[in-house]
């Protein structure tokens, strides 16, 4: 199953869509981590400057000793805790005096914050011991604990809090006391990733909208010459100029193929003035020499050169054949191709030949009735020139019409059989080389093949025999 898409529209919109995904993938991990390092200095400058504020106000009016709880305000006053969206702790709270380390088992320091904390506080002037950094749930601190049993609207608020508590602790030099900081970690912002979700919506729609119609103006009459050179391709038939649209670099690539397509029509209706003419000065003097020939008194000879005249005849026609192919511009029947085989069939089933058709499914097909008919016939007289008899099946492949002749024959040696389908090319001794024709009956079938979009595939079978396939594509 084919993943990525065939038109320059959709590869150009995937690569689009791809590079802008993976830039807000990146964008997003910048951002992330742009507002992760803010949150952990902004964490610890707060600790640090509630070391600072503590110490100060201790020096002024002595450390408060007992817990002091002030009842939060009611919901819209002024630093309400409901209406905060940090919460913020009592002062008793946010800075004590402790005679130990504020660790408690089970706590692991951060590292990365006690070295950022202490050279804030170095540069403040402090001589700092030790700095010890934790966080741990709220409920896990005793302080808190303390402050739950104390006020019941502070244990409605801490217990519905998804904040975490950083601890902070500070030992000087020369001294064995600690300076205790307390602050709420507010949960990290889970706006920031609906945000950038719908920045990459709007960048997509807006760019991919823009692209699509830019494109679009691009992509449509390449698509409309694609198809125009294709139909020119496969028939040669002339059609009218291709009006040029797009931008100017379309449109000059329109004008050349308009010129091209002249010109090469031009020369397909030069070579077929040609090839009539051609035609008609030869047949003209063969059927004059084969009006004398009928003086000749002896009757092998004169057999003989009504036969060669005969060879050149026919050979004459294949080649005003083969030129004519694909310059029809009649439109394609609709056609069942079973009934157009058994219809060849009956030709040759009048001439006594030995040829069956197999039954099989109903395939129809727009096809040129008249050229399919003949390049089947030409396999089917393959089959009966160097195998005696022929088979023919009429089947359907996928997404493929099959016109199929089997014989029971010597085949084709696997290393020629591509040069059977060029002109003027014959099948070796082994294959009844005496009564071969001018070498023109594959390439036919190949070209009518052609002329309808499909090919002609031989392969000789595991049993022997050739088999020839007619293929146009449904």
């Amino acid at each position: 199953m084919r993943v990525l898409p065939r038109s320059l529209l959709g590869q150009v919109m995937l690569a689009l869509a791809a590079a802008l995904l993976i830039a807000q993938a990146i964008s997003a991990v910048m951002l992330y981590r742009a507002a992760s390092e803010r949150r952990e200095f902004a964490l610890s400058s707060a600790a640090s400057f509630q070391l600072l504020v503590g110490q100060r106000r201790e020096a002024r009016g002595g450390p408060d000793r007992e817990l002091r709880v002030r009842p939060p305000r009611p919901r819209g006053g002024r630093g309400a805790i409901d209406d905060a969206p940090i919460i913020r702790l009592p002062r008793s709270i946010r800075f004590t005096n402790s005679t130990s380390t504020p660790l408690q088992p089970g706590d692991e320091r951060d590292a990365a914050r006690e070295t950022a904390i202490t050279q804030q506080l170095e540069r403040q002037g402090l001589s700092v011991a030790e700095v010890v950094a934790i966080e741990r749930s709220l409920r896990d601190d005793p302080l808190i604990a303390r402050l739950e049993d104390t006020s019941p609207a502070w244990r409605q608020r801490l217990r519905d809090a998804p904040h975490e508590l950083l601890v902070v602790g500070l030992r000087q030099q020369g001294e064995t006391d600690w300076q205790v900081a307390r602050i709420a970690v507010p949960p990290r912002d889970r706006g920031l990733v609906g945000t950038l979700l719908l920045q990459t919506l709007i960048q997509f729609l807006v760019l991919v909208g823009l692209l699509y119609f830019v494109l679009r103006r691009i992509t449509r009459p390449l698509a409309t010459l694609a198809e125009r050179t294709r139909r020119f391709g496969s028939a040669g038939a002339p059609e009218e100029p291709l009006a040029a649209s797009g931008p100017d670099d379309v449109r000059r690539l329109i004008d050349a193929h308009n010129a091209m397509q002249a010109r090469i029509g031009s020369m397909l209706d030069e070579k077929d003035v040609m090839l009539g003419a051609i035609g008609h000065d030869l047949k003209t003097p063969l059927a004059a020499l084969r009006v004398r020939i009928e003086s000749v008194e002896d009757d092998n000879a004169r057999t003989k050169m009504a036969a060669t005249i005969e060879d050149i005849t026919r050979t004459l026609d294949e080649i005003l054949s083969l030129a004519r192919i694909g310059r029809s511009d009649a439109t394609p029947e609709m056609t069942e191709l079973g009934a157009l085989a058994a219809s060849v069939m009956e030709e040759f089933e009048d001439m006594g030949q030995p040829v069956t058709l197999s039954e099989g499914e109903r395939v129809a097909a727009p096809v040129h009735l008249t050229w399919l008919k003949r390049g089947l016939r030409n396999l089917v007289t393959n089959a009966l020139r160097y195998a005696g008899s022929a088979e023919v099946a009429v089947l359907r492949e996928g997404e493929n019409a099959v016109l199929r002749v089997d014989d029971d024959g010597p085949g084709i040696p696997d290393e020629r059989i591509h040069d059977m389908l060029e002109p003027f090319t014959r099948g070796e001794a082994s294959r009844n080389r005496e009564t071969g024709g001018a070498g023109l009956g594959l390439t036919l079938a190949r070209a009518v093949a052609e002329q309808h979009g499909g090919s002609l595939v031989l392969a000789n079978q595991p049993t022997g025999g050739l088999r020839a396939e007619i293929r146009i594509p449904l």
